[in-house]
């Protein structure tokens, strides 16, 4: 009897912890279901239920602690773990999983006095935080992190760092983004362990899947992710009920105006001649010359010490990317570049580095250097895009590299995302009128199931 009364407590107590409450339902919009059941507003969500929107779903959480998790279109989602221990904050454990489309999490309290026990899964990457409000787009192969306050440490799957883990992944392969670099974004692709430090806008989770009007705010009384405003939400029907009638109310009849009064006329002021004081030419040296380009690699590779130090080039220069080993800077100086209406131009290769990454298996890899040549480069700026190809040779093997992307007003070059297909690259970069016109990017490519490739690029404008 004894121990039949046992089998039940624990029967029970197991049966209560897998489903302990992990928030409530405070909004819905469209399509929207947890565990296959359409949402309510109010009801609760418990710890591992599936969590789903359709294409004009919305679902707003708040969690037991005060903090807000919020799924957009076409996106599915689960709290897998929310154990909060308010007496003891080591003992608490809280771990979400995006599956795929874009998710927002903003930490509660009990996250922020335990940021080391606090896990965001994606399919291809772990997101650790430091008291954080940030979007999260995924699918099965690429995940982007924008920040909106705070900060967040991400990595890739790879060694230690595995998706059953509880807390962040810190170490080498891991990298910070905080909201003070307003308009970054961290990437994994799968395979990947070193996040790349990219552009946002057109890859930003809030351009893939754009917040409602109505989502809250990123600080309490601050401005909103997606509108700037300091317009609270409006999370209850019933007050744009109330603002509807506002609206729709007649206005007051207008006020006859009085009629205006006319000053005295007075005789005009002539003012006394003014002999212009002749304003000395500008000096030379006072004036920034344009904004042109610097590159290198940063850290050791195959025994090779880095030519570029990151921290000191940071201080003079805006970083504009780090991919990989490599990092690409913007000069200090005035901002001229304006990419024209229409016209191509192209460029011959001029500089370069890539080292080829053979993997056996997470924690030994071999690394190799290689060469680059048969480059092209052509910008066609009446339809904003670019092309380019090059030659990659490691002793006797050569693979050919392409890649396509957009041209940004500035000049930035966004690539096109590879969807894991070989030999094409996924890069960044930028142009300059530098040296009469300059560009340089950085790319990583999938060479095959074992290997992978990171170089950057330097090259100088045909002449014409």
């Amino acid at each position: 009897m004894w121990r039949s009364l046992v089998f039940i407590a624990l029967a029970c107590a197991a049966q209560a912890a897998q489903s302990a409450e992990a928030g409530k339902i405070i909004f819905v919009a469209g399509k929207a279901s947890v565990a296959d059941q359409p949402a309510v507003d109010g009801a609760p969500v418990q710890e591992g239920q599936m969590l789903s929107t359709g294409a004009d779903g919305f679902l707003y959480i708040k969690t037991v602690d005060n903090g807000l998790f919020i799924l957009r279109p076409n996106t599915q989602a689960r709290i897998a773990a929310y154990q909060v221990d308010v007496q003891k904050p080591a003992n608490t454990h809280v771990k979400f999983e995006l599956l795929s489309g874009v998710a927002r999490s903003k930490s509660g309290d009990a996250v922020k006095k335990a940021r080391q026990n606090f896990r965001f899964n994606t399919p291809v990457a772990a997101i650790g935080v430091r008291g954080t409000d940030f979007t999260v787009f995924t699918d099965n192969e690429t995940s982007r992190v924008a920040v909106l306050s705070g900060a967040i440490v991400m990595s890739g799957f790879g060694g230690a760092c595995v998706p059953g883990g509880a807390g962040p992944c810190e170490g080498d392969a891991s990298r910070e983004l905080s909201a003070a670099q307003r308009g970054l974004l961290l990437q994994v692709q799968r395979g990947q362990t070193v996040p790349q430090l990219l552009q946002g806008s057109p890859l930003s989770p809030d351009q893939v899947s754009p917040p409602r009007a109505d989502e809250p705010l990123a600080h309490a009384g601050g401005a909103s992710a997606s509108t700037g405003t300091t317009t609270q939400p409006n999370l209850d029907a019933q007050k744009t009920v109330d603002l509807v009638k506002v609206v729709d109310k007649p206005l007051p009849p207008p006020v006859k105006p009085e009629p205006p009064v006319v000053p005295p006329v007075t005789p005009p002021v002539i003012p006394p001649v003014v002999t212009p004081i002749p304003v000395p030419p500008l000096d030379a040296s006072l004036v920034l010359p344009d904004r042109g380009i610097v590159w290198g690699r940063w850290q050791v590779v195959a025994g090779l010490p880095p030519d570029l130090n990151l921290s000191q080039t940071k201080e003079n220069n805006q970083l504009l990317v780090i991919n990989g080993n490599y990092a690409l800077f913007r000069t200090l100086g005035t901002d001229s570049f304006v990419a024209p209406n229409n016209g191509n131009i192209g460029f011959q290769l001029k500089g370069g580095e890539a080292f080829i990454y053979t993997d056996y298996s997470p924690s030994f890899r071999i690394e190799t250097p290689a060469t680059l040549s048969n480059g092209t480069l052509t910008v066609d700026f009446g339809n904003k895009s670019f092309a380019t190809g090059i030659n990659l040779t490691s002793g006797t093997e050569s693979f050919k590299l392409s890649g396509t992307g957009t041209v940004g007003l500035d000049g930035q070059l966004n690539g096109d995302l590879p969807n894991g297909q070989t030999g094409v690259m996924n890069l960044q970069g930028l142009l300059s009128k530098q040296n009469g016109g300059s560009a340089a990017y950085i790319f990583d490519t999938r060479l095959d199931d074992k290997r992978s490739a990171n170089g950057v690029t330097y090259w100088q404008q045909n002449a014409r």
